[in-house]
């Protein structure tokens, strides 16, 4: 059975000593096990000091991000294999803002999954269009590229191990959220393309996430969705009451 998940994703906010109050208050409100796997995906500068924070909580730690470059001389960059010796499980990849922002190609993300997997981080691989092509109808076939490109040239083991988080780039920190159904569509579309590529196991095996203005007013009607297994958030994740009604909605 595929893991439901709920795993937020701090982006460019707070710092180390207001990280980890935020980590502590979170972790002292999941006083009973919930029914799906918690993430904080939280700033470099905050992984050491915040998987000391939950250790021996239910709480999974993930970066933002990693390098597509195993190691050397690449001033600034953080590889994979740093990030997994801070105790982190979790590493985003492909996050529409880096590659808006930041010009990452499909071949980028390509290296950063491999390298990802090989120092045994799961990778949450995000895959969305932008308003255009949702206005074009063309969402299907974007999401189909950005798999192929990036991740259809995996094993079937290593395929099993990612997490993929669908993101309507329209819907991030607009306060637009794809409808329920909208939502439904798109992830039956992206599990449908998994069954065809590595077989129907395979797809029902992995976890999906919505990404995309997600809170604790919508959440449930969002997870109520059969191939809806949780979702990454943004700036709900940085309120510990709100994360945590997200977290008691699925």
């Amino acid at each position: 059975m595929r893991k439901n998940i709920v795993a937020g994703n701090w982006k460019m906010n707070t710092t180390m000593q207001e990280g980890v109050a935020l980590a502590d208050q979170i972790k002292n409100l999941l006083i009973k096990s919930p029914n799906c796997e918690v993430v904080l995906c939280v700033p470099f500068t905050h992984l050491t000091s915040i998987a000391q924070t939950v250790n021996g909580s239910i709480i999974a730690i993930g970066a933002e991000n990693c390098s597509d470059k195993e190691s050397g001389a690449y001033t600034g960059e953080i590889s994979a294999a740093m990030v997994r010796s801070t105790g982190a499980k979790y590493v985003i990849i492909g996050h529409s803002e880096r590659r808006t922002y930041y010009g990452e190609t499909a071949e980028i993300l390509k290296e950063k999954v491999l390298l990802a997997l090989k120092n045994d981080l799961i990778p949450v691989f995000c895959i969305g269009e932008v308003k255009e092509e949702r206005q074009a109808d063309k969402q299907n076939d974007i999401v189909k590229a950005q798999l192929e490109k990036s991740v259809f040239n995996l094993s079937v083991d290593d395929f099993s191990k990612i997490v993929f988080a669908y993101e309507p780039v329209w819907a991030i920190g607009t306060g637009l959220t794809a409808t329920p159904e909208q939502a439904q569509q798109m992830h039956a579309c992206i599990r449908q393309l998994i069954a065809e590529k590595y077989g129907n196991t395979i797809a029902q095996n992995t976890s999906i996430l919505y990404g995309g203005s997600c809170n604790a007013q919508n959440a449930a009607t969002l997870f109520a969705n059969h191939d809806v297994d949780g979702g990454l958030i943004g700036s709900a994740s940085l309120k510990a009451t709100d994360f945590k009604a997200i977290i008691d909605a699925i």
